[in-house]
């Protein structure tokens, strides 16, 4: 007993055993402290890295465009998308190909009128057309009904091709030929006829349609 305090004292050492490892073991915890931070540091720069490139790979079509740094700029452009230009233009001009062809702007079937003999044998109605021609004049027609179904049946025979574009006449009946309602109807039906035909650029130079007019 009195060589160990003998020891002690001649090495100035007071300390025990127990307190000479408490300065070992705040040491070790340090260390493994920042081996850890420095992990915990790894790991998110490698999350946020990883987060960058998921990002960056996204596709276009699920990311705004703002959040990828892309402003989408507006441009308005009379260009088309294969870089043609759009040409407008009018074929109402004579000289275009289309305005010659189409010389009427406006079609219109104004009144009719019921011819009857003395007797009231062989009554017919007699239609009041009007034509409006690009040049600023007009054309009054008075045909009959007999009339515009010979000029349908012309145009068919002579445009087989294209006789979805001719449009029906209006329906025949001889018991309501004379009341006004049917004749109402049947005024609008040969407007609609008359203004396919005349407007069409295919038929409306056609020699049956000058035909019809001149007649």
């Amino acid at each position: 007993m009195e060589s160990a305090e003998s020891e002690t004292l001649v090495n100035g050492d007071t300390s025990s055993p127990r307190n000479k490892d408490q300065p070992l073991a705040a040491a070790a915890a340090a260390a493994a402290a920042t081996s850890t931070t420095h992990e915990d540091d790894l790991n998110a720069s490698d999350h946020t890295a990883a987060s960058s490139v998921t990002l960056n790979n996204a596709s276009p079509h699920v990311i705004p465009p703002y959040f990828n740094g892309i402003r989408l700029e507006r441009t308005d452009s009379a260009t088309t998308a294969t870089g043609r230009g759009i040409d407008l233009v009018d074929q109402s001009d004579e000289d275009h190909e289309i305005g010659r062809a189409c010389w009427a702007s406006d079609v219109s079937v104004d009144d009719y009128v019921v011819v009857s003999g003395p007797t009231g044998i062989g009554a017919y109605v007699v239609w009041s057309c009007t034509i409006e021609t690009f040049k600023g004049g007009s054309i009054t027609l008075r045909k009959r009904y007999s009339e515009f179904d010979t000029l349908r049946h012309n145009l068919v025979r002579a445009f087989p091709l294209s006789e979805a574009s001719i449009p029906e006449l209006p329906r025949k009946s001889l018991v309501s030929r004379f009341r006004t309602k049917f004749l109402e109807q049947r005024k609008t039906g040969l407007a609609h006829f008359l203004t396919c035909i005349l407007l069409n650029p295919q038929f409306s130079r056609s020699p049956i349609v000058t035909e019809f007019i001149n007649s």
